[in-house]
This record gives structure tokens, C-alpha cells and sequence, in this order.
């Protein structure tokens, strides 16, 4: 892992666990629609735990030009697929369960 995604990295975990999270509506939608009773406040604890083996890759948005960080969790027994960027806070632009395909939509705030 190259120091720049470790320190990213490290900055999702402080965020996360201080709460400077943001949900995009679609991150939201997902969220909700997760079969485990997954709120926002369970999300940010998994966002605070995530390791170097959750972080999958790094993508530049084609919209902002931004990085954007791929993390694949696993939370009781289920894959989770979650984007995020970083901005001042944290943005949370997917957080669905990972069904082995990439993530069509990019939805930037």
C-alpha cells in the first residue's frame, strides 16, 4: 500500500469516528435497503474499523477529479462495496452489499 492510500486510509478511520461523515441520497438509499439493520451512526463504526486488506483500490472521479476509495468490509457475514472521497469530511457516495460487480453510478456532491 502506497503511503498516500495509507494516510488516506488512516483519515477515513479519524473521520469516520469523530462522525464527520456525509451520506450521499444514494449512499442512503443503499444503506437502507441493506437486509441487516445498518443506520449511519453503524456505518461510521465500520468506516472507523476498516483495514488495509478492506481497501480494494483508488479511482479518480470522472466527474470531480477526485480520488475516490474503494472499500470492501465484511459486516456480519455480508460484503460490502463502499466509496468514499475526502473532502473536508468524509462523503459516502455508495454502501451496498459487494455482489462481485463494480459499481456503475457515480453520484458526486
Amino acid at each position: 500500500m502506497s503511503s498516500s492510500t495509507s494516510l488516506a486510509l488512516r483519515q477515513i478511520r479519524r473521520l469516520a469516528a469523530q462522525r464527520r461523515v456525509r451520506f450521499t441520497l444514494k449512499a442512503l438509499r443503499e444503506l437502507a435497503s441493506l437486509d441487516i439493520g445498518m443506520d449511519t451512526e453503524d456505518a461510521c463504526d465500520v468506516l472507523a474499523r476498516v483495514g488495509p486488506t478492506d481497501l480494494v483500490e483508488r479511482v479518480r472521479s470522472v466527474i470531480t477529479g477526485e480520488w475516490m476509495y474503494v472499500l470492501k468490509p465484511r459486516v456480519v457475514g455480508i460484503d460490502l462495496y463502499v466509496k468514499v472521497l475526502l473532502r473536508r469530511d468524509c462523503l459516502v457516495i455508495s454502501f451496498h452489499e459487494d455482489k462481485g460487480s463494480d459499481d456503475e453510478e457515480e453520484e458526486d456532491s
